[in-house]
């Protein structure tokens, strides 16, 4: 009864549209208080308390004493919830306030008492939850913060080592960055890592020796030289204000690999075929910045040049790696104790490697990513797709969001009873640039669906963006309404059925289709709701999937979040979720009117009620200093801060920016080696460079230097990071509140208005051309 008119007390005081004050906060706190007190282990009370001290927290002053006795009670709530609770709905959502509040106010010794006294009532496993949000405070600047999270750590490592081992794994890679937040990172992690040796030692060697040697494969020596002769190409020629320092900063590591000699026989044999060029290339670059003679840099851009058509060559040539040339040591782990990654579960058994497959699949897209096989000690073979390149600690926590999403829809009735949910998969980062997702069966991307069909239709793939720039040549200086005039007309003249034909020509029976088309229309109602709520972008064709059998859409590349791609210079993504006129055909004569709007208030709906929830976890991930430094990407334009060391080692001194102009044809041909001189389209369907010709395509290439050179944390202001968080923050509750277009609207109106701006072609006609809005 208390519990109830607590609530009351609260809603009344929001539905008369006042904001809370001091009496009504005291008022619903003593009803919850007396809750407690007739039932000293009822989860929910404890847990609408603890929240209630976290409202009151907002309406005090910082550094307020009250504040601090505010904190203290929501802990001491918040301890009792999960305890009581464990696998209750508020458990992750506990879990993630009480991090919260222990990361923003731990530094108080009486929030450190609280702390203490909560962390040992809670049993271990409760914290496996949490575990990435734990380990990225592992370098905490406040020291009982630090100290806090490191005995936890430990804690959790005695009884659960397999749970850690990869993460920190990950984390003591750092103690070898330049940059101080990451190496102190990385020594913390490396300093659990030698604690946990007392009782799991070989468990730590398996783990260092397995996640280094998968880091190896995912990047190559004739990759990393490949991008890095990329960037230091732009950073030399592209960037303002960066000199030859900034040119050979990109390439002081890869020399000092060189200098290491090689440890594996591919290494070796790259060193054979291109040592003698990379170290005259550096002799030259020495020479140009002693002399500043522009005969030396062409010099030294034709031996870079020589290296770059053979790197080319043979990684165009490369479809399969061999594991004992790669990494023989990977090769010969066998048995080992270590968990196969992505597997461990508290309440089952340990899945452990057995061996590793000894051919590696090279999949044919940009990154290279590559498919491997490791078989576990239970006998089955399990896949995963290694990705280099790429920075997979998002993507990890956003699965982490989808498994609260799941357990929010799977709790609802009608949610459950359609089978509406997120297929999630394993991501186990190895390090800042790379990582294991497990592989995903029977499922093709959009891009290659349609590619595929209009191969065998003899239809060009990028015959609309053809079509559109016969009919508007000049179109990127085109004003809006002239730009939605073009895609109209491409859109009239094209007839954009060719996923509604895959679905069709691939289903085995009309029966099988018509399940496989709801699925299909059910699963993107689900993403396109969630996704929104997260700000998911860069939603191109290659990273939605389609599955072969069930028909459900499977969402892949998480990088782009919290609406950084609206918020690009260029290019700006205008729409909330991809729902392009494809996508439409395909859910047939319905189009969005059944069952994808449908499916979309169903599940805004729940989002919307789950409010408290879903905020706990966003705010916890916009607030991880992993991830939070990717909300200013969109914002920033300054150029990267040079390491004059890594310069002076190689004996390349600073000079003023110059930028000697190239031999014409070498300039062509070393753009032509990068791809700048091709329609993204064309370059994703595997077309071979040709001749820059087109204003538009230059812009293309400055965008893609823009993108590459933009800061991260440690070159922006700590005021305006916190500043992006909170407006981040707020715009995600307007829309968990449907007053995200000013008014509160009701969950029907929130959908439709949403529909209507992703298929509005005003919007859709000013994204980029790879995100093919006309597909």
């Amino acid at each position: 009864a208390f519990l109830r008119l607590g609530s009351w007390q609260l809603q009344l005081r929001q539905q008369q549209g006042h904001t809370l004050d001091a009496r009504t906060i005291n008022a619903v706190l003593s009803s919850y208080c007396n809750a407690i007190a007739h039932d000293q282990e009822s989860c929910k009370a404890w847990h609408s308390w603890a929240l209630m001290n976290v409202t009151a927290l907002s309406h005090v002053a910082e550094g307020d004493e009250l504040a601090v006795r505010h904190v203290v009670l929501a802990l001491k709530g918040f301890f009792r919830s999960v305890t009581l609770g464990a696998y209750s709905e508020h458990s992750l959502q506990d879990l993630l306030r009480l991090l919260t509040l222990w990361f923003r106010y731990g530094g108080d010794v009486r929030v450190d008492t609280a702390l203490t006294e909560g962390f040992e009532r809670v049993d271990v496993d409760t914290w496996l939850l949490v575990i990435p949000q734990i380990i990225a405070r592992i370098s905490s600047p406040n020291v009982r913060v630090r100290k806090a999270v490191q005995t936890l750590l430990l804690r959790v490592g005695r009884s659960h080592p397999q749970a850690l081992i990869y993460p920190l794994a990950v984390s003591s890679h750092e103690s070898r960055s330049s940059e101080s937040s990451s190496s102190a990172r990385g020594r913390f992690a490396e300093s659990i890592l030698q604690q946990m040796r007392a009782h799991c030692d070989t468990l730590v060697e398996q783990a260092l020796l397995v996640s280094n040697e998968l880091i190896r494969v995912a990047i190559l020596w004739a990759e990393l030289w490949h991008e890095a002769l990329e960037q230091a190409y732009r950073r030399y020629f592209y960037s303002e204000n960066h000199g030859v320092e900034a040119m050979m900063q990109v390439l002081a590591p890869l020399y000092q690999k060189l200098d290491g000699g090689a440890a594996t026989t591919s290494e070796a044999h790259f060193i054979s075929l291109h040592g003698t060029d990379l170290k005259a290339a550096l002799g030259h670059c020495r020479e140009f910045t002693r002399t500043g003679s522009e005969v030396q840099l062409q010099s030294a851009w034709s031996r870079y040049y020589s290296v770059l058509m053979q790197l080319t060559r043979h990684l165009q040539e490369a479809k399969t790696l061999q594991l004992q040339h790669v990494s023989p040591r990977l090769l010969e782990a066998r048995d080992l104790e270590l968990a196969v990654p992505g597997t461990y579960r508290a309440d089952r058994e340990v899945v452990a490697i057995r061996s590793f497959a000894p051919t590696i699949k090279v999949m044919n897209s940009k990154q290279r990513p590559r498919k491997l096989s490791v078989t576990g000690s239970d006998g089955v073979e399990y896949a995963f797709l290694l990705k280099g390149h790429e920075d997979l600690r998002q993507d990890e926590r956003v699965m982490q969001l989808f498994g609260l999403v799941n357990t929010l829809l799977a709790a609802t009735d009608e949610c459950a009873r359609l089978d509406l949910g997120i297929q999630r998969y394993a991501v186990v980062p190895l390090s800042t640039n790379s990582g294991l997702i497990e592989w995903v069966p029977q499922c093709d991307t959009l891009h290659t669906l349609i590619r595929d069909d209009r191969l065998s239709r003899r239809v060009l793939l990028n015959v609309e963006h053809r079509l559109m720039l016969h009919f508007a040549p000049d179109l990127d200086s085109l004003t809006l309404m002239h730009k939605a005039e073009a895609f109209q007309h491409v859109i009239a003249a094209t007839e954009g059925m060719d996923l509604y034909r895959v679905l069709w020509m691939k289903s085995p029976s009309s029966k099988a289709w018509l399940e496989r088309r709801g699925n299909f229309s059910r699963s993107l109602a689900v993403m396109s709701m969630v996704g929104h709520i997260l700000g998911l972008g860069d939603r191109h064709p290659s990273n939605l999937m389609l599955h072969r059998f069930s028909g459900k859409i499977l969402h892949i590349d998480f990088g782009d979040c919290f609406e950084v791609a609206m918020r690009r210079d260029k290019f700006p993504e205008t729409v909330p979720f991809r729902l392009t006129r494809m996508l439409v055909s395909a859910m047939e004569v319905s189009a969005v009117e059944g069952t994808f709007r449908a499916t979309c208030e169903q599940v805004m709906g729940v989002l919307r009620q789950h409010h408290d929830s879903l905020m706990a976890m966003l705010e916890a991930f916009i607030h991880d200093p992993l991830i939070k430094w990717r909300l200013l990407q969109s914002q920033s334009n300054a150029a990267d801060a040079l390491k004059k060391a890594a310069t002076d080692r190689l004996g390349v001194q600073s000079t003023e920016t110059r930028r000697p102009s190239l031999p014409p044809s070498l300039l062509t041909s070393l753009e032509e080696s990068f791809g700048y001189s091709l329609d993204p389209l064309e370059l994703s369907a595997g077309a071979q460079p040709t001749p820059l010709h087109s204003a538009r395509q230059r812009q293309w290439a400055s965008h893609s230097v823009q993108r590459s050179d933009s800061v991260g944390v440690d070159g922006a202001e700590p005021e305006a990071l916190n500043e992006r968080a909170v407006r981040v923050i707020r715009r995600v509750d307007n829309k968990l509140t449907g007053r995200e277009f000013g008014e509160e609207l009701s969950v029907a109106e929130q959908v439709a208005s949403l529909i209507e701006q992703a298929t509005s072609n005003l919007n859709l006609c000013q994204c980029y051309v790879g995100w093919c809005p006309f597909w």
